[in-house]
C-alpha cells in the first residue's frame, strides 16, 4: 500500500531549518568581521560599494532594510557623523564614523558620478539595492572567506551587538546604540560577552 504524504507533512519537509541546526552562533568575532570585508574587497564589480555595506551593517548594527534606506543626507560631512534611523519602531541615533568609512563613502559617492542619486547604496540600473541583492553579496563573501558555516546579512547587527557587550560598555549605551525598545533585546549580548566570568576564580 502506498502512503501518501499529507499537505502538513509536506509544509513540514520544506521548512527551512532552524538558525541552530545550520550554524552554533549568530554572530562573528571581530576578526572574522575582517575576513568577510577582505573577501568583499576581492571580488565583483563594486567592491567598494560592497565593503562599505559590509563595514556599515556591522559598525553601525543595522539591519538590511536600515542599510538600504541609507541615503546620502544621512551622513553629516563635517561632523563624521551618520544619523541611523531604526525599523521596529526603533529609536533613531546619531553616531560616529571613522576614518575608514568616511574614504569609502567618498570613493562610493564618486562612483555614483555627477547624477548623484539619493540612496548610499544602489544597483548597476540606478535604483536602490534589493534585499537578494544584499543578502547574496554578504552570502558570496562568506563563502569566499571559507566560513564552515553559511553567513546572513543579519549576523551583523548581531555582531555590532557582541562586540560592544565584549568592550564592556553599559547595557543602556548598547541599547540606545542599536535602537532597541525594550532592554531584553540587548541583554543577550552582554550575556555572551567573553569576558562575563572572569571574575570567576577558582582555588
Amino acid at each position: 500500500m502506498v502512503k501518501h504524504s499529507t499537505p502538513l507533512q509536506k509544509t513540514e519537509s520544506l521548512r527551512r531549518p532552524k538558525n541552530a541546526d545550520v550554524r552554533s552562533r549568530e554572530y562573528l568575532r571581530p576578526e572574522e568581521v575582517e575576513r568577510l570585508i577582505s573577501a568583499a574587497k576581492s571580488i565583483g564589480r563594486h567592491k567598494n560599494r560592497d565593503t562599505l555595506l559590509i563595514l556599515m551593517m556591522f559598525r553601525h548594527g543595522l539591519r538590511v532594510n536600515e542599510a538600504l534606506d541609507l541615503k546620502w543626507t544621512d551622513i553629516d560631512w563635517a561632523t563624521a557623523h551618520v544619523h541611523v534611523k531604526r525599523l521596529k519602531q526603533g529609536s533613531p541615533s546619531v553616531q560616529p564614523i571613522d576614518g575608514k568609512e568616511m574614504r569609502l563613502l567618498r570613493k562610493v559617492e564618486r562612483s555614483h558620478g555627477e547624477e548623484r542619486l539619493p540612496w548610499i547604496f544602489i544597483s548597476e540600473r540606478r535604483a536602490p539595492l534589493t534585499d537578494h541583492t544584499v543578502r547574496k553579496i554578504v552570502t558570496r563573501a562568506g563563502e569566499l572567506a571559507g566560513f564552515e558555516f553559511p553567513i546572513h546579512p543579519h549576523m551583523l547587527r548581531h555582531s555590532c551587538g557582541y562586540y560592544l557587550a565584549s568592550k564592556g560598555y553599559d547595557t543602556r549605551i548598547i541599547q540606545d546604540y542599536l535602537g532597541h525598545k525594550q532592554i531584553q533585546h540587548t541583554v543577550k549580548y552582554t550575556q555572551l560577552a567573553p569576558n562575563r566570568f572572569n571574575v570567576i576564580r577558582w582555588n
